[in-house]
Formats: structure tokens, C-alpha cells, sequence
């Protein structure tokens, strides 16, 4: 053998031996006791928690630097309930050793088993997960120089992850309770891609996501530092029905976030995610606990999640051949453009069907990371039916008929259903023709409509079914005031009705005057149901007396006294012979409210 050779292969064999030797020398050299005590005099400094190892800690140093540990847990916040934020069965991480030679960290995979994680937020607003200490801000200076020291001579990345059973608790400054059982979660590096396999339960709705997208670890390197960009390929499972995911996500080191998305599905089903898994989940217990609402208003002065909304660029488009709702008649041929402009999210155009009906969709919010996001949302529908909606609705509703059309053109600011509609502003009209509505439907729809519905015909009980044949209602909002001056009409087989007065949305004060009108003529003329107001507020509806009525009433009533019946008669004559079409003088131009309707 050639003596050169001989030398190289000697040298080789020695090198190994001598790794061998020095990786046998730090296995056994290493107290993992002491390692333990190390890890939590370091997290305590950190972070003010208490990290504690109860099970084995293993170190091993070939092929690469193996630690495990077995029963981990992280102390919890002191107002929090739970004794730890965090608890681990076992945790395994590798970490290889060349790249430690250039200053570089790279952990090859980490393992999670038997992750439980409990995560809080209080009145306040704090966090359990916020583990800054007091002496975080002494020290910023000092910190944030050691960090960009470290991050221009080290690296971290991680290329692999696998998550098996963890359960993840959260639970919101309202007591909304969430959970999340995550079965299996695998995120394996392979080149320029990262495969992602995903199965968990959200409350009771099972959740899957499987694909390709672009390399984490890389996107992790250069995001915000060099331009990134990340292809997505996935497919969302609830409930086993599927919806693609198709596009990019990529950014500049400059500049905002942008997402080019297409999700696109044949059947999609979106399920009830507050619904309660007890006897499915283990847990015994209400797993989305929703605390009754205490606001004074029908519509609630909770926040919207305007906090939520992504703040990037790009568009977002939306093709589902149907969409099931939980208890809902599935909706049809689902189509919509989002355009993304930072702090600007258009709804450019969104339609969809039910049954022959068809609605189209226009809307933009705007300053949604400020105090009072700004919101705009006009559409207009054709060929639905009354029928056709109470039955998505209930299908137990006794509704036949009812060929209706609505239009809506709306403005406001708010953070809250409250507030948006107190700030409102635009124009809302409603129309129903040729409908037949059981009673019970009617006694259903609410405290303000049974109100408003018992002032208009005192004896609507007595009959098993009311015959509409055509209802109309325009609506001018103005900084959430509605003034309605005779321009809501309903017209039934019995009645006229034409409806006046105000309702202030700020307040939900209501201030309405029931004009109904027998069509017969064959009564005295004097419906008693136009004596009575609406008052009180939407959520709280009050009938009440309308004095100018009564007044009236009772001059008529005296002179036909005083005349023998003669003026009552009069009455009768000319409630005959000036017909009204409460409709008719209700509906405004279809046009006026969205362009193009008609």
C-alpha cells in the first residue's frame, strides 16, 4: 500500500478514536444534575419562572448533541389559576455539532411529547405568556447590544419539529374558554420546501392541514433582513371537507407583509366552533364556555376582533362550490376578491346564492389598527323568497311565498356592534310581496317585532295564519338616527299599515306611531290599534298610549254621539274613499341605494 495512503488512513482512525474518546469523556464529565440546576438558575434570571425537571436529563454527543428530558414544567404567572403555563412528558432536541465550529446553531429536530400549555389573559390585559421581569427595562440597553452582538456572529435555525399529544387551554379576560387537542403536528425540512402535517381538535371540530410550503428555517433567516418569499400549497380540513390553499406569502426587508392567496373548494363546511365536546374531549366540561352578555343594547359593546385582521398587501381570492353553515341550508357558488393595502382590507366583489336568490357584496375596513376602524358595506339581492329564507333559517317555519329584495348602502366607525351602529349612516330598504306567515312564526321574531306587530292588530292571535301582500320598509340612517316619516308600509288581507317616528341607534331608544287602517269599512272607522305608540328601547320595547290619538278618538266618538251616528258614518265614508298604498308610497327607486339595482 502506497505509504501516503497509509499515513492518511492512520491519521483518519486516530481522529475518530480520538472523537470517540472525547465524546465518551464530556458524556461521562457532565453532571446532569448539575446541567438541570444550571438550566433553571438561568431561567429564573430570565424570566422570573420556575423551571423544574423531575423525570431523567440524557446527553449524548454522536452522530450529533442529543438532550433529553422528561417531566418539564414552567411556573405560571402569580394571578393566574394553574400552577404552571407550561408542562412536557418529554422534550428531545438535536443539535448538530460541525456548524457549532462557525458560530452557528442548528438544531436538526425537536420533539415534544404530552405538551400541555395554559395560557391566560386577565382584565387588565396581561398575559401569563409575558415573562418579562422588572429588570427587563434597567437593562434594555445592555440587552439589546448583547443581541445584536450574538446575531452577527451566531445563528440559530431549526429544521425539524414533531408535536405529539398536547392539549392547549386558553381562556380570554371574559372567561371564553378554548381548546386545543393537537394529535400530531410534523414540520419536516427538506430543501427549498417544509412539509407540514397537522391534526388537532378545536373544541369539537376536527382540523387538518397537510402540504408543502416554502423552506421555515430559510424564511426564518432572511424575513425582514432580505427578500423571502414562501410558495404555500396546502389543503385545510374541517370536519374531513377540504379547501385549497394555493399562492405565496413573501417579503422585502422594507416593506409589509404580501400575500397572493386563491382558496378554492367544491364543498367546504364551516362548523360550529363554540360547540361543547363533553364525553368527546376527555375534559368533561364545556370547552367554549361563553359568559352571558351583560350589555344594556341589542346590539353588544363587545370589541370586534378588528385586532385580528392581517396587515399586509396582496389579494386574496375565494371560489367554494358550496359552504354548509351549522343549522343553515348551504350556500352556493361562494365567490370573492380581497384586496390587501395595509391598514385598507376591499371587499371588491363578493356574491353568492341560496336557492334562485342571489346576493352581491361590496366593503372596505380601513384604520382597523387604530381606535375607531372604518367600515363600509353595500349590497343588493335578487329573487330570494321569505319561504326560501325562514327555511334555511328553521326549517320549521310555516312561511309560504314572500318574493323580497333587499338593498343596503352603510357607513360607520366603531370598535363594537354598538358603536357601529350609533356612528351609522346611509340608506336600508326591504321589500315582501304575496306571503302567507303562521302565527307562531310571527310570535317568534323577537320582542321588538311581537311589539310592534300587537300594536298594529290587537287581534292577530285570534287567526291561525296572516296574509301579507307586500311590506316595505326604506330606512334613512343619519349618524345612527332613523327617521321614518311614513316609509314603512305593510299592507296584510285585513290592514293598512303605515309606521312613523324615529329610532335612535346611539341610545336604541324607539319612538314609533302605528297608523293602521281596516280595509273592510264595515267597523266604525276607529281602529283602536291606531291609539298606541312603540316606545322603550329595541332590546326592552314598550307599547304606550298615543295621545294625539286618543284625543281624536274621542272627539269622534262624542260628535257621533252627539249626531245620532252620523259622523261615524262620515268616518267610515271616507276611510273608504281614500284608499291608501302604504307600499307603494314607501319604496324609493332601488337605484338610489345601490347603482344599478332596479
Amino acid at each position: 500500500m502506497n505509504k501516503k495512503i497509509k499515513i492518511v488512513l492512520i491519521s483518519v482512525v486516530s481522529l475518530l478514536l480520538l472523537a470517540v474518546a472525547g465524546v465518551w469523556y464530556a458524556s461521562t464529565a457532565i453532571d446532569p444534575a448539575q446541567l438541570v440546576k444550571l438550566l433553571a438558575t438561568s431561567v429564573k434570571s430570565a424570566t422570573g419562572r420556575d423551571l423544574k425537571i423531575s423525570g431523567p436529563v440524557t446527553l449524548s454527543f454522536f452522530p450529533s448533541i442529543t438532550v433529553s428530558a422528561e417531566q418539564v414544567s414552567l411556573s405560571n404567572a402569580s394571578w393566574a389559576t394553574e400552577p404552571d403555563i407550561l408542562t412536557l412528558q418529554r422534550i428531545e432536541f438535536d443539535i448538530k455539532t460541525l456548524p457549532l465550529l462557525k458560530k452557528q446553531i442548528q438544531v436538526d429536530s425537536i420533539s415534544l411529547s404530552g405538551l400541555g400549555l395554559h395560557l391566560r389573559t386577565n382584565f387588565s390585559g396581561k398575559k401569563n405568556w409575558d415573562i418579562a421581569t422588572p429588570s427587563d427595562s434597567s437593562s434594555s440597553a445592555i440587552a439589546t447590544s448583547a443581541q445584536d452582538d450574538a446575531s452577527s456572529d451566531s445563528l440559530i435555525s431549526l429544521e425539524n419539529v414533531a408535536i405529539q399529544n398536547a392539549n392547549i387551554h386558553y381562556e380570554d379576560a371574559r372567561g371564553v374558554k378554548s381548546i386545543y387537542q393537537v394529535q400530531r403536528l410534523s414540520l419536516l425540512n427538506g430543501g427549498d420546501k417544509t412539509s407540514i402535517m397537522l391534526n388537532m381538535k378545536y373544541n369539537s371540530v376536527d382540523v387538518s392541514l397537510t402540504g408543502k410550503i416554502g423552506s421555515l428555517s430559510k424564511a426564518y433567516k432572511d424575513w425582514g433582513d432580505s427578500a423571502s418569499k414562501i410558495p404555500v400549497d396546502l389543503v385545510l380540513g374541517l370536519n374531513g371537507k377540504l379547501l385549497q390553499i394555493n399562492g405565496d406569502v413573501s417579503k422585502n426587508a422594507r416593506s409589509m407583509t404580501v400575500m397572493n392567496l386563491a382558496l378554492s373548494a367544491k364543498t367546504f363546511e364551516w362548523p360550529n366552533f363554540v360547540a361543547t365536546a363533553s364525553g368527546s374531549s376527555g375534559l368533561g366540561q364545556d370547552v367554549s364556555r361563553r359568559p352571558s352578555s351583560n350589555s344594556r343594547y341589542l346590539f353588544t359593546d363587545e370589541n370586534l376582533p378588528f385586532d385580528s385582521l392581517p396587515l399586509a398587501e396582496g389579494a386574496i381570492s375565494v371560489n367554494i362550490g358550496e359552504l354548509s353553515l351549522p343549522g343553515r341550508k348551504p350556500l352556493q357558488n361562494i365567490a370573492a376578491n380581497i384586496q390587501l393595502k395595509g391598514e385598507v382590507i376591499e371587499l371588491s366583489r363578493a356574491s353568492f346564492q341560496l336557492g334562485s336568490g342571489q346576493a352581491n357584496l361590496q366593503g372596505r375596513v380601513s384604520q382597523f389598527a387604530g381606535a375607531a376602524p372604518s367600515l363600509a358595506l353595500k349590497g343588493v339581492t335578487q329573487n330570494f323568497t321569505l319561504e326560501q329564507l325562514m327555511a334555511s333559517l328553521d326549517p320549521s317555519s310555516k312561511v309560504s311565498g314572500g318574493k323580497m329584495k333587499l338593498a343596503f348602502d352603510l357607513q360607520s366607525v366603531g370598535k363594537t356592534l354598538h358603536q357601529l351602529a350609533g356612528n351609522s349612516s346611509g340608506k336600508i330598504q326591504l321589500s315582501i310581496d304575496q306571503a302567507t306567515m303562521g302565527s307562531n312564526f310571527l310570535n317568534d321574531a323577537g320582542d321588538f317585532v311581537v311589539t310592534v306587530l300587537d300594536s298594529m292588530n290587537p287581534l292577530r292571535k285570534q287567526s291561525n295564519n296572516t296574509v301579507l301582500e307586500c311590506s316595505v320598509a326604506y330606512l334613512p340612517i343619519n349618524n345612527g338616527q332613523i327617521n321614518i316619516a311614513n316609509t314603512v308600509g305593510v299592507e296584510t288581507d285585513r290592514l293598512n299599515v303605515v309606521m312613523a317616528g324615529s329610532i335612535n341607534l346611539k341610545t336604541e331608544a324607539v319612538n314609533l306611531t302605528i297608523d293602521p287602517q281596516e280595509k273592510s269599512g264595515l267597523t266604525t272607522g276607529l281602529d283602536l290599534a291606531g291609539l298606541v305608540k312603540v316606545g322603550g328601547t329595541l332590546s326592552n320595547p314598550q307599547a304606550a298610549l298615543n295621545q294625539a290619538g286618543v284625543v281624536s278618538s274621542a272627539v269622534s266618538i262624542g260628535l257621533g254621539i252627539l249626531t245620532g251616528g252620523a259622523t261615524i258614518l262620515a268616518e267610515n265614508a271616507r276611510s273608504l274613499a281614500s284608499k291608501r298604498s302604504p307600499c307603494k308610497d314607501a319604496l324609493r327607486p332601488w337605484a338610489e341605494i345601490y347603482p344599478g339595482a332596479n
